[in-house]
């Protein structure tokens, strides 16, 4: 293949597949974190201005022309002031967002210890916050709490929350298989829509869930029911099946690793 012919191959095919790769890379990127932000309202109110400032030009609309072309700086102004949260959340996941870092990821068994407590927990009606990080960083709110750095196991879990200890009405954070720290506390969401009977321990878990990526088990101290905070949204009363279920596709952990797993029942033995 000569000099030509391979300057032709690049400019008429891996350039614009290279160009389209990148732009729906970014766009993707973009569509989750304004999703994990619940920012969408935002983007919605930029494109109808946009598609009202396009009919404008193109219908030669000359007075409402003008008048956009008036606005549209105190707009962005407006905007920027109305959507402030939201702009936050995004630039605090683009600069903690880690997209090209490897994340510790935390395996099957990992998940059973969390479940399994959260059935005992369940069982005597104690409530329970325990978080799944992912590519978010949570460096502000682990700073609130108490440091562990401790194996993650089913016993401790259950020793945290069962009993009324200083750290049992925080959050607990696990990244990878160790628990990072415990009696953090969240930002509560300020969702309208969220039925009164919630209270603070699941607003908790759902504001987490608004302002990063992070997976939250919730334990209803009340109910005893199990529910997952995760991208936004609180999904209540899920039977253990189902909140392994989610959090297999979440949180992305593999099964097996036997003799890992052996080694943390030998530890929970122990």
């Amino acid at each position: 293949m000569d000099s030509l012919t391979g300057n032709w191959l690049f400019k008429t095919i891996l350039r614009p597949l290279l160009d389209v790769g990148l732009l729906t890379f970014l766009l993707y990127s973009g569509y989750r974190i304004l999703y994990q932000t619940r920012a969408i309202p935002l983007l919605r109110g930029i494109v109808f201005m946009l598609i009202l400032y396009a009919l404008a030009v193109g219908l030669k609309l000359d007075t409402l022309t003008w008048i956009l072309n008036f606005l549209a700086p105190g707009i962005i102004v407006v905007l920027a002031v109305v959507f402030q949260p939201e702009l936050r959340k995004i630039f605090s996941q683009i600069g903690q967002g880690g997209w090209l870092t490897p994340q510790a990821k935390p395996k099957a068994y990992h998940v059973d210890a969390v479940l399994a407590a959260a059935r005992q927990l369940s069982d005597l009606r104690r409530g329970a916050l325990i978080t799944f990080t992912r590519k978010v960083g949570l460096k502000n709110i682990l700073e609130r709490g108490t440091a562990l750095d401790a194996e993650l196991s089913t016993s401790l879990l259950v020793t945290v929350f069962a009993y009324d200890t200083a750290l049992h009405d925080g959050g607990l954070i696990v990244e990878g298989g160790r628990i990072v720290s415990a009696g953090c506390f969240y930002p509560l969401s300020d969702n309208s829509t969220l039925s009164k009977s919630f209270g603070t321990r699941h607003r908790a878990a759902l504001g987490l869930a608004e302002e990063t990526d992070a997976v939250t088990v919730v334990v209803s101290e009340e109910s005893g029911s199990m529910s997952l905070a995760y991208s936004g949204a609180l999904h209540y009363d899920l039977s253990p099946e189902e909140l392994r279920r989610r959090l297999k596709v979440l949180l992305e952990f593999r099964e097996g690793d036997e003799s890992a797993r052996e080694t943390g029942e030998k530890h929970e033995a122990d």
